[in-house]
């Protein structure tokens, strides 16, 4: 059973008005039924406040119901705000991302109407579809249908075309929502921070007040900060601080700026710690047309770039001027005065060149790219992809990255053969430095994109601290944005002088009707017809993409070596061609200062870096690989290792989403790490708790301790204590008394005597210190008294008590009894003086012959 058969794509119906027999067609994509009027069309903005999707400050400027996304078959609705293009699903309004695309990431879009083919058995009319095509910088192409006789579709043009370019920098939506968060510190600062970690001065760290007052020219045994610049007058395009060699003096420098071309001398990017081998950058020098021109300033100061080597290799160190045009270019340049330098009027040096191609060619070459990921992925925008879904048909298996390592694959693009010439000649500077200790001075044309290109991969390979995530921030600062890469320009965006090229935006409008041929060639895509616009004029280029595609092949090659992961640099990417921040706004550091960048947009290193602090390691911005210690010197790939493949989670993402995600040993890696950092977090709670139970314990045992320690107190107080109930009970016998110890803890004394009266007086209590006697009266002759001992803390209320302490002389203040001691004991004597008494009254008893007294007192 044969594949069914695909449609032509649009771009090349525009060129074929007549009707053609076939079965294809955009009724086959488009399923209008599912639009039949749920919620009425308008571009009206009915209820944009209840948008739980839009940002601080973004605002709903048009409204589009029942709007179809082509590229999935899905109904929706379609916003246009102050910032994004958003495109909700249908009922539960949630952002479909394919179809969200922040408008200065719009690179154009154009209208299209496609005039369907009536059926043979039908006379009426089929009214013609109408398409907004819409093509990004971030290698997406997308297509919204729009129902037949709306409105909504020119709504939605009429929007873009606002807002999409705006005439004014400060019409972006970074300056409307502020900083908001996410604040921005000076970037000279963080520059100067930067030179001082290259000269070896980390220790020194820059402010405001130091850039002031111009206390931060520091200077080493080799190289010094100058600030001849600090006004921008020597060089617009170059920061305020630039490091030259420190026996060139500022006139020297003012001098060497005049045989460059816009100004950019050779300036050191990166030094080595230990070799003193340099990574110098500039732009191509003015040799003019007979190419006889010399400066003896600027050969001075490439000279001193190549300082003596140190004693182990004495002699003059080798220099290299890497001219990364092709040889070509930099001939044809001679005609309007500039050139590349003479490997004689430059002392020990070697001229190379590149061959790598312009801004143009790069630009081409990524729209090529892009065109062709479209027509081969699965989820295209020509219409045909209900075809692919529905009929279960998938191109190349649905796997673009099982051929992507062969650059041949990708048609005649010519993108991947690009990146592998910035790497090759990355590598090949890194090698010169870290090998043989030699110099490097690299420029090409104006010095600020491939040169920059260059530099700042050279610089990643070559120092580790430049693949951390700090590290990573400071380079693109160092060798991007303050030596002047236009990213304006390169962007399309507004300049300072409000400047924008508006003509590159909008397209011809009315496309007319044309029929959709049945077939369609297996490569290619539909776009617009644009009218052609020379060179000169579109400076549009992706030179910071393709860097940090060569970055994403590095750390494919790499994997230990870097702590960011291939998402970091997507979102990178993404917040760079959004324009939702302001840090690669303008085309210079003196621009950017002019406008007050750094004070009144947001700043996009600390968004990021607030992404990962919610997630810490675990976040998908670490790469899970990362190890500093396996790779803390250079690196430096051999050219076998530098073919690069399709970056797929940035080129691969909206073409062919299931292979965009992460390699499968990369994320079983994140999981793992994700579940090991949950089992870290588990026990570090099972240790806190166990530190917690061992407090207890020992606070347990504390307590025990202190409890046998109050025993053993108890058991010396109780062994006292008896012996002090044994000395008691021989002092009462000696006074012929008899002591009986109850179980009860009662004591009871026995005098074997005749009964006697006894005052009040008499009557005592031998042992406690308050105690309460008790006179028993009994049918036997003995007199029995009862002694019962209380504690020391009762107060007693007896009144024989209360004589006992009355008449002991020993008493103590505070009423205690020290009997034997006490003078109770004197009372032994009478006791025995009385018995004779006692024995008379023998048949009378004490205890009734008291009553019978106190019943006669009343």
């Amino acid at each position: 059973m044969s594949a069914p058969r695909r449609s032509t794509s649009l771009r090349d119906s525009f060129s074929d008005s007549e009707r053609m027999e076939g079965t294809g067609s955009w009724d086959d994509a488009l399923d209008w039924f599912k639009l039949e009027v749920q919620h009425p069309a308008s571009s009206s903005v009915s209820h944009h406040a209840n948008y739980k999707c839009l940002l601080e400050a973004e605002r709903v400027l048009v409204e589009g119901r029942g709007v179809v996304l082509v590229n999935t078959d899905g109904a929706g609705t379609l916003l246009v705000t102050n910032f994004r293009l958003i495109f909700l699903s249908e009922g539960t309004e949630n952002i479909i991302a394919l179809g969200t695309i922040p408008l200065a990431t719009i690179e154009k879009f154009s209208k299209m109407v496609v005039k369907n083919q009536s059926a043979p058995r039908h006379s009426e009319r089929t009214p013609s579809q109408r398409f907004l095509q819409v093509i990004g910088k971030d290698m997406r192409i997308i297509v919204f249908g729009f129902r037949p006789k709306t409105k909504q579709r020119r709504a939605i043009y009429d929007g873009l075309l606002r807002c999409t370019k705006p005439s004014r920098l400060w019409d972006l939506y970074a300056f409307s929502c502020g900083p908001f968060k996410f604040t921005n510190a000076n970037p000279k600062v963080r520059l100067l921070n930067e030179y001082f970690r290259l000269l070896g001065k980390g220790i020194c760290r820059a402010s405001m007040d130091m850039i002031d007052n111009g206390s931060y020219t520091m200077s080493n045994e080799l190289w010094r900060i100058c600030n001849v610049n600090s006004n921008y007058l020597m060089c617009p395009s170059y920061p305020f601080a630039l490091i030259v060699p420190k026996s060139i003096s500022d006139e020297e420098v003012i001098q060497a700026s005049n045989f460059r071309s816009k100004g950019r001398l050779p300036i050191v990017s990166w030094c080595h710690p230990e070799s003193g081998a340099v990574l110098a950058r500039s732009s191509q020098p003015l040799v003019g047309l007979m190419m006889n021109m010399r400066s003896n300033t600027d050969e001075k100061l490439v000279a001193e770039l190549c300082p003596q080597l140190g004693d182990e290799k004495k002699g003059q160190r080798k220099l290299y001027i890497a001219d990364a045009r092709p040889r070509k270019n930099a001939l044809a340049n001679v005609a309007m005065g500039g050139g590349s330098e003479s490997s004689s009027n430059y002392l020990q040096s070697e001229v190379v060149f590149f061959g790598i191609d312009n801004i143009h060619a790069m630009r081409e070459s990524l729209s090529r790219l892009r065109d062709y990921l479209d027509a081969h992925g699965t989820t295209s925008s020509d219409g045909t992809l209900s075809l692919l879904r529905h009929g279960g048909w998938t191109w190349g298996g649905g796997n673009l990255s099982n051929m992507s390592a062969s650059v041949s694959t990708l048609g005649d693009s010519g993108w991947l053969i690009h990146v592998q010439s910035v790497l090759a000649g990355s590598a090949w500077i890194a090698a010169r430095v870290a090998l043989e200790s030699a110099s490097v001075l690299v420029h090409c044309s104006d010095g600020w994109d491939r040169t920059s290109q260059l530099v700042a991969l050279a610089n990643l390979l070559l120092d580790p601290y430049y693949r951390t995530f700090t590290g990573f921030q400071a380079l693109i600062e160092k060798d991007w944005l303050a030596f002047g890469h236009p990213f304006a320009e390169r962007g399309g965006m507004p300049t300072v002088s409000g400047s924008s090229d508006r003509s590159d935006l909008c397209r011809q409008s009315s496309v007319g009707s044309f029929s959709l041929p049945p077939m369609r060639p297996s490569s290619g895509s539909f776009s617009p017809p644009t009218p052609s616009s020379s060179h000169a004029q579109n400076q549009q280029s992706p030179i910071f993409l393709q860097w940090i595609d060569c970055v994403s092949q590095l750390l494919r090659m790499y994997p230990f070596a870097f702590e960011f992961s291939s998402a970091f640099l997507v979102d990178l990417l993404d917040c760079v061609l959004s324009c939702r921040f302001g840090n690669f706004f303008c085309n210079s550091e003196k621009e950017r200062q002019q406008v007050g960048i750094s004070e009144a947009c947001g700043c996009l290193w600390a968004y990021l870096a607030d992404l990962r602090s919610s997630e810490g390691r675990s976040h998908v911005h670490c790469n899970p690989f990362y190890s500093p210690l396996k790779h803390n010197g250079p690196l430096l790939p051999p050219a076998a290792a530098l073919a690069p493949t399709l970056w797929p989670q940035f080129h691969l993402r909206w073409a062919c989403p299931s292979e965009a995600q992460a390699g499968e040993l990369e994320a079983q890696c994140r999981i793992m790490s994700i579940k090991f950092s949950k089992l870290q977090e588990a026990k570090e709670g099972a240790e806190k708790k166990a530190k917690e139970t061992e407090i207890v314990v020992e606070s347990l045992s504390a307590e025990l301790r202190n409890e046998k320690q109050r025993s053993s107190s108890a058991m010396a107080l109780a062994k006292r204590a008896s012996m002090e109930t044994a000395a008691i009970k021989r002092a009462i016998q000696s006074l012929g008394c008899k002591v009986h110890y109850a179980s009860g803890g009662d004591t009871t004394v026995d005098i074997e005597t005749s009964p006697v009266k006894i005052s009040q007086k008499s009557v005592f209590s031998p042992f406690t210190r308050e105690s309460v006697g008790i006179v028993q009266h009994e049918d036997k002759s003995d007199l029995s008294v009862s002694i019962s001992v209380a504690a020391d803390d009762v107060v007693s209320n007896n009144p024989f008590g209360r004589v006992c302490d009355t008449l002991c002389p020993l008493r103590t203040r505070d009423g205690g009894c020290r009997w034997p001691d006490a003078g109770c004991a004197q009372l032994a004597s009478q006791f025995i003086g009385v018995k004779a008494d006692y024995e008379a009254l023998d048949s009378l008893s004490i205890y009734e012959g008291y009553f019978k007294t106190m019943e006669g007192g009343k």
